[in-house]
């Protein structure tokens, strides 16, 4: 059953919004906060400066000398009720494909230097995961993480980090982790890192406590090239699909990327929350289908 429950506002000094649609994280939280956030964006409210969505809540920064907190409020509450309604949540995303080098050498020797950081320090990143989640082989690890298609829940920590959420499947079924007991002060760019069931891919070098489990061939910010709207691959809302790659393909693609002629495989997608709580794998695997 689709239930969200009844957002909770609150002032943050002169500037600020703070929107709480649930304490805990609920998928379907994230779907109306990313909801509520694209609808804030295309009504261009006079005096409104940033709006960020978070995995099951909202801010919003606003020139007071422009729009009063008290009219800025009852504009947001007339919109998040209207997102209340599961039929009124469907979201235009894209799909975008991950190419992914798994256990890579580079994520090996960064699981080595901060091990003494670690949970299992005799054991490498990718090995711990593994165990923690049963899989006794690499290959079958890979498959089953590969296989899953993610939600971006969110972007934030590193500028462009994109949390991303397993879709589809059952609570046993996602692969988790525990954090490094004390953070590493560094991590490689582009590294793939699982803490608890989200995973992320660090857009940048910096500090980090997932367990690292590869590398993405693709960069998460365009440095180069800024984009119209943003220099960050990662979109609230958007799904990523991993695709392992070998060494000669990576090295490949980053080749192309550092040309510039490399293209990300991409696939625009209108997304119903209502179906997916109704339906779930049945209508991820109707979205992927051609992909």
């Amino acid at each position: 059953m689709f239930n969200l429950p009844e957002t909770h506002f609150n002032f943050g000094g002169d500037e600020y919004i703070y929107a709480e649609i649930s304490r805990d994280m609920r998928i379907e939280s994230n779907f109306k906060a990313i909801a509520v956030t694209e609808e804030l964006r295309k009504r261009e409210i006079p005096g409104v400066i940033d709006i960020v969505s978070s995995n099951a809540s909202y801010l919003v920064r606003y020139n007071p000398d422009i729009v009063s907190a008290r009219d800025l409020l009852d504009y947001l509450k007339e919109i998040d009720l209207t997102k209340s309604n599961p039929e009124k949540l469907n979201l235009s995303v894209r799909i975008v494909e991950i190419p992914a080098w798994y256990d890579d050498p580079v994520s090996r020797e960064y699981s080595m230097r901060f091990k003494s950081r670690h949970p299992a320090p005799d054991l490498t990143d990718f090995e711990y995961v593994m165990k923690v989640n049963g899989f006794t082989d690499k290959e079958s690890f890979i498959k089953s993480h590969s296989e899953t298609p993610y939600l971006i829940t969110m972007v934030g920590f590193l500028p462009g980090t994109g949390w991303h959420f397993p879709l589809g499947l059952q609570p046993n079924e996602i692969i988790q982790a525990p954090k490094y007991n004390s953070p590493r002060t560094e991590t490689p760019e582009r590294g793939i890192g699982i803490g608890g069931a989200f995973n992320v891919i660090y857009p940048v070098n910096g500090p980090g406590s997932y367990q690292l489990i590869g590398r993405s061939a693709i960069p998460l910010v365009d440095k180069t090239d800024p984009l119209e709207e943003t220099s960050f691959l990662a979109r609230p809302g958007d799904i990523w699909k991993y695709r392992p790659v070998k060494e000669s393909e990576y090295k490949e693609i980053e080749s192309s990327v550092r040309a510039g002629t490399y293209h990300n495989k991409v696939k625009e997608i209108d997304l119903s929350p209502l179906e997916y709580v109704q339906k779930g794998k049945k209508y991820i695997d109707e979205l992927m289908e051609d992909f």
